[in-house]
């Protein structure tokens, strides 16, 4: 009979899920514990799940802080059956067990061999599906769990990983948007991340956008591979010279600084916290983002996603930018306002934009969606099709990549690294920073 931590079963952890978690699927061509899990990838959610005050803001540009991504059981456990779990870091007498979601066929060759070798591979449990609720008991048996920049952690879903055991949450991203970190601290769940892995990857990512967009590259090609080899409708322009605004001068944002600088471009900054290297280089701050806007050809963000940056880029913002100018995010998706963003499209308030990431986009990236259709025979789209990111990426001054700027293979192996220095302070009895906290501790135990 499959149970939970310390021999227990939660509630709301059905024996079939249960059973699905701790049996995997035999395939001696894959790593040891990869789970092609039967649960949904995108269960039906009420709502945007995203961890941020709904409350309705201002178009306060000037104040925004910027720095540097299950059935129920009738088997309900009676007091006795239910210990208390153990909390904070691992004792030297318990062994870390640990539930990978999100898992993709790229980790395989690059980031299990590092995870599976340090924390040996039978301790390690792959999962093809992203975590909610539904799929939270799919850790059961594991003190720790590896969640991916779009997984599900608000409150609920902590609560189901808490009653399984799970004691520490390994962010292998450097975003943690959709953790609910209060839930966190209430059930004693620690959380750590990956502040950096590859600057250089995500900057030289929207670089190409930029280029692309700018020389019409897709254009082009698509007309080639029709026998169409003429020029008209192809005119892009220098980029030597031109000035370009960056928001948010974190080790993104300098690094793609960097780049256009060496590309003979001005470049614009504004953050709260001016970086002196930044400076050093030649980047010029502005005091306001309204300062900045009208004064770009292009503006590339480089900024987290808080209460503050939600919809940075809104009707005002767009209202402010050069007619003509380029936006390119490959930040966060939540500091566009989408429906903002079709407006300044249509109105040609903005000649294009590049887009790594969508507001939208948990439970849709890192899918394939073009296998799933309705139930109406012949040609349909699925019930959860996104008919507002369809409708812009269907643009011929649109391009759209589904979060992959941080996709090299340095980033993935650096990523991996951080991810098990996170994990064996855990393992170790706590955390090697200061005051026992763990170096890239989010929140602590």
């Amino acid at each position: 009979r499959a149970t939970g931590a310390r021999g227990h079963m939660s509630a709301h952890v059905s024996y079939a899920t249960m059973l699905a978690a701790v049996t995997p699927r035999p395939n001696a061509r894959e790593p040891g514990g990869w789970i092609r899990a039967s649960v949904p990838k995108r269960a039906p959610q009420s709502g945007s799940t995203t961890i941020r005050s709904a409350k309705a803001r201002a178009p306060n540009l000037r104040s925004r802080a910027l720095a540097e991504d299950a059935p129920e059981s009738n088997i309900v456990p009676s007091p006795s059956d239910a210990p208390e779990l153990a909390r904070g870091p691992l004792k030297p007498t318990e062994t870390l067990k640990l539930a990978v979601f999100s898992t993709s066929s790229y980790m395989r060759h690059t980031q299990a061999p590092v995870i599976e070798e340090a924390l040996g591979a039978d301790n390690v449990r792959w999962l093809d599906v992203g975590l909610t609720p539904q799929t939270a008991p799919l850790a059961a048996g594991c003190n720790a769990t590896c969640l991916f920049v779009n997984d599900r952690a608000d409150a609920e879903t902590i609560d189901a990983l808490a009653d399984l055991g799970v004691r520490f949450i390994a962010m292998r991203c450097a975003g943690f948007d959709r953790v609910d970190l209060d839930a966190c601290a209430r059930r004693g769940v620690a959380v750590t991340r990956v502040p950096a892995y590859s600057p250089y990857a995500i900057a030289e990512h929207a670089i190409a956008m930029m280029l692309a967009l700018n020389r019409q590259l897709m254009k082009g090609h698509a007309r080639v591979v029709q026998g169409n080899y003429s020029l008209s409708g192809l005119v892009g322009f220098d980029m030597h010279g031109k000035t370009v605004g960056i928001v948010g001068t974190g080790k993104i944002g300098r690094c793609t600084a960097k780049i256009l600088l060496g590309m003979g471009c001005e470049v614009l900054a504004y953050d709260v916290f001016q970086s002196k290297e930044a400076i050093d280089m030649g980047v010029k701050y502005v005091d306001t983002v309204e300062e900045l806007l009208p004064r770009c050809q292009i503006v590339s963000l480089h900024c987290p996603l808080t209460d503050d940056t939600h919809h940075l880029m809104n009707d005002a913002a767009f209202e402010l930018m050069r007619r003509g100018s380029t936006l390119v995010n490959t930040s966060r998706g939540g500091l566009v306002d989408t429906a903002a963003l079709a407006r300044a499209l249509d109105a040609q308030k903005i000649a294009c934009v590049a887009m790594d990431v969508y507001e939208h986009e948990a439970g849709l990236f890192f899918e394939d969606k073009s296998e799933e259709t309705d139930v109406t025979p012949g040609s349909s789209l699925s019930p959860d099709w996104d008919l507002s990111l369809g409708s812009l990426a269907s643009r011929p001054n649109v391009l759209v990549t589904s979060h992959q700027a941080f996709l090299t293979a340095e980033a993935l192996g650096n990523i991996a690294t951080t991810t098990v220095e996170n994990l064996r302070e855990f393992a170790g009895g706590g955390g090697a920073g200061e005051g026992r906290a763990y170096v890239n501790e989010v929140i602590g135990h």
